[in-house]
């Protein structure tokens, strides 16, 4: 595990296999963890860097809201301090708004970007409903959690997998500090100025029954990335829970091309 002091934030990232460099970052929530699962499907053929950014239970800060600069900023850090530039980029939800202002801002250290259930801003009138009841719910903890499973499957996923499976995914997201300022940030992002100046082949990863944050979003992040790809699964928000096959052989093609 290395540390590393950016602006006013203290964050941490690990490394896992050898090869390339493939950078995983995660969504709003307790942080890189999100990603274990499907770690060692990767391991083979890259060093997967795993970091844990701002409002993650792993990072330290003072506790000012969060930007979308900074968290930018952060992925930055740990790519320049691994000194495996350039690498492949892949983001999920905050993080693919995360992975697509770093790459805008810093093509040079960018391969290919994957951002996966993404927005560009949280304008739209379902978006600020929904994440403001999310952020009320922050006082009665099981609420949240049982709030964010409902959000985050599709009802055929929750179905598929039973109730004990329901109950333990509703412990997964909890009320935190950091986890209400990212909350906070998706209520506010913004990163339309930025878009038009990613460089790098990109692959933008949507969801069709997405009841975080719907699949119009998606397909307007790809729109807004100059020349890039678009593929979609017929699953909620989480995506790499409900396909996981599929969802890890579309990054692995993908990434692999020349």
């Amino acid at each position: 595990m290395t540390t590393l002091t950016v602006g006013n934030a203290r964050i941490t990232y690990r490394t896992e296999g050898s090869g390339p460099a493939l950078v995983l970052v995660h969504g709003a929530g307790p942080g890189s963890n999100m990603w274990d699962t499907l770690i060692e499907r990767f391991t083979d053929r890259y060093t997967v860097i795993l970091p844990d950014l701002a409002g993650s239970d792993p990072a330290e800060d003072d506790g000012a809201p969060l930007t979308i600069e900074a968290l930018a900023a952060q992925v930055i850090a740990v790519i320049e301090d691994s000194g495996a530039a350039p690498v492949d980029l892949v983001g999920f939800s905050l993080g693919a708004s995360t992975v697509a202002a770093a790459a805008a801002l810093r093509p040079d250290l960018v391969r290919r970007l994957v951002p996966v259930a993404g927005l560009t801003h949280a304008g739209d009138e379902y978006l600020q409903l929904m994440m403001s009841t999310w952020r009320l719910l922050g006082d009665d903890p099981k609420a949240f959690g049982r709030y964010a499973t409902l959000l985050s499957f599709s009802a055929r996923f929750l179905n598929e997998i039973g109730h004990d499976a329901v109950e333990q995914a509703t412990a997964y997201m909890r009320p935190t500090d950091g986890v209400l300022r990212q909350v906070d940030l998706l209520l506010r992002l913004d990163i339309r100025d930025l878009l038009p100046r990613i460089e790098a082949p990109t692959l933008v990863v949507g969801c069709t029954r997405d009841a975080t944050i719907p699949v119009e979003n998606h397909r307007a992040l790809c729109s807004a990335i100059t020349g890039s790809e678009y593929a979609e699964f017929d699953t909620g928000h989480i995506a790499l829970a409900e396909r996981s096959d599929d969802f890890v052989k579309l990054l692995r093609d993908f990434l692999a091309r020349p």
